[in-house]
């Protein structure tokens, strides 16, 4: 029986998914927020690995060297490949670098940019190898990756961040993390145009626990305030984006305020979508693939962009049991079969 543990190491959360004999039977997420000290992501690699048992071989894809944690991002792949070799007792480690495939830690000091941030092509190469055109959306907490699938290929134009946040493959916007007020310059409350106060009162998660697309429970990450994550508590941090408190509105009157952040959130990701258009990279029948916790999301996208919508959980050997879990965390599950595929060509 072969065994791999696939690894995708982000800045908000670590995702682990075990394969055996090509096939996901468990799926790991676990809060690890290197900003707030190496300790939380050592912490959460230790976890991962004494839950998850032995295993023949590790796979690692990792976005959370962008962390402002580390001085560099090449700085950052290092120090995080580092502390995985280090408790991997003795397991060989291999690091997913984009076309260039998989490599020894030995190996990734001089392609550590290939390695940065490589996470969503993984989920790409499983999914062309299984339909020749699609759009692989990937929502994740923080992010929103969007890649094009042409001819059974990937044919992203852009490989590091800062090339796909320009060809319109990467959106930094997410189902909890992140600015509600990005993009937007007037909001309607209570029946006014109003610019909004740009100030770090609330995020996306408030929005979306308001609308009822985000459990009270669901997200590991602190608010805004530091208080708590009832819908309560969300509209009045909500409330502050307009300069206003809570009983100055109805409910309904920020459940308002809340669907208008969220609809200009998908506004900025369709605009990515026409923008790939454009230039031909997403022929009109391509279905929609939609890949981490916000593809809900991502299928009302496809609905509103008439486009067919597949889950990526269709691409994904797992079983039954571990099938939802690997389709949140599909870049873990990616590299964990596409090294097991390579192991079982050899």
């Amino acid at each position: 029986m072969t065994s791999v543990i696939g690894f995708d190491i982000g800045g908000a959360h670590l995702k682990a998914a075990l394969a055996r004999d090509g096939r996901i039977v468990e799926v790991l997420l676990l809060p690890c927020n290197p900003h707030y000290g190496l300790a939380r992501l050592e912490g959460a690699l230790e976890e991962a690995l004494a839950r998850l048992g032995a295993a023949e071989r590790l796979a690692v894809t990792m976005t959370a060297e962008l962390s402002d944690a580390f001085a560099t991002r090449a700085a950052g792949v290092a120090t995080i490949a580092s502390a995985l070799v280090r408790r991997a007792n003795g397991v060989e480690a291999l690091f997913y670098a984009g076309e260039a495939g998989f490599l020894s830690f030995a190996a990734i000091g001089d392609v550590a940019p290939a390695i940065a941030s490589a996470n969503w092509r993984a989920s790409a190469e499983l999914v062309a190898r299984r339909i020749p055109e699609a759009l692989l959306v990937d929502m994740g907490s923080t992010t929103t990756d969007l890649v094009p699938v042409s001819s059974g290929r990937v044919s992203a134009l852009g490989g590091g961040d800062a090339e796909r946040l320009a060809n319109g493959e990467l959106a930094y916007t997410g189902v909890s993390r992140g600015d509600p007020l990005a993009g937007v310059t007037l909001a309607p409350v209570a029946g006014r145009w109003t610019p909004p106060a740009r100030e770090n009162f609330a995020t996306m998660a408030d929005v979306r626990r308001v609308l009822g697309d985000l459990p009270e429970d669901a997200d590991a990450e602190p608010t805004a305030d530091g208080r708590g994550k009832s819908v309560a508590e969300s509209i009045a941090r909500l409330a502050r984006l307009a300069g206003r408190d809570a009983v100055e509105a109805s409910p309904a009157q920020w459940r308002a305020f809340a669907d208008f952040l969220a609809r200009a959130q998908m506004r900025s990701i369709e605009d990515r979508i026409a923008l790939l258009r454009s230039r031909g990279a997403v022929t009109e029948d391509a279905p929609i693939v939609g890949a981490g916790v916000g593809r809900a999301l991502v299928a009302r996208l496809a609905l509103s962009e008439g486009r067919a919508y597949r889950d990526v959980a269709d691409f994904i050997d797992a079983t039954p049991q571990a099938a939802k879990a690997a389709a949140d965390c599909a870049p873990a599950a990616a590299v964990a079969l596409l090294v097991a595929q390579r192991q079982a060509l050899l």
